[in-house]
């Protein structure tokens, strides 16, 4: 069972279809496509994937999404801020609080994480700037031997 979570943000870059897509497919930039790549056969690691959304807030990689279009402003981080501390908090108490984080967002994606920061629990957390980073997020995952 893996226990530790992905957390990536969103993308600006996004696929053109109408029809509700997972996020993990509606994402076309970032380390999305790296991810749908080397978890394409592994639920169990899908499922500890999660993207935070400027529309939606944290979003599972199979959530269905249909287009949009909303950049993370600094007001929207800080309104985002409860949604994603309730969200974080729902999670931790349904699957328990994972031993490890790896976040992989840009730095304006750290207002709305600010209470996973605080959380008195807190996992032990890696943290990824670049959004594009993925040969650091890979190496993360090779680390934790992630499929």
């Amino acid at each position: 069972m893996i226990r530790d979570l992905v957390i990536a943000g969103c993308s600006r870059r996004k696929a053109p279809e109408r029809r509700p897509l997972p996020a993990l497919e509606r994402y076309t930039g970032g380390i999305a496509p790296h991810l749908r790549t080397r978890f394409a056969g592994h639920r169990q690691a899908r499922e500890r994937i999660r993207f935070l959304s400027a529309e939606h807030g944290l979003i599972r990689a199979d959530a269905l999404l249909t287009s949009y279009d909303r950049q993370l402003t600094v007001a929207r981080a800080e309104r985002l801020r409860p949604l994603i501390a309730e969200q974080l908090e729902h999670e931790f108490q349904n699957r328990g609080v994972p031993e490890r984080v790896l976040l992989v967002l840009e730095p304006a994606y750290l207002v709305p994480l600010a209470d996973l920061l605080a959380h008195p629990a807190r996992p032990a957390l890696q943290w990824i700037y670049d959004p594009r980073g993925w040969a650091e997020a890979a190496a993360v995952l090779d680390e934790w031997r992630w499929p």
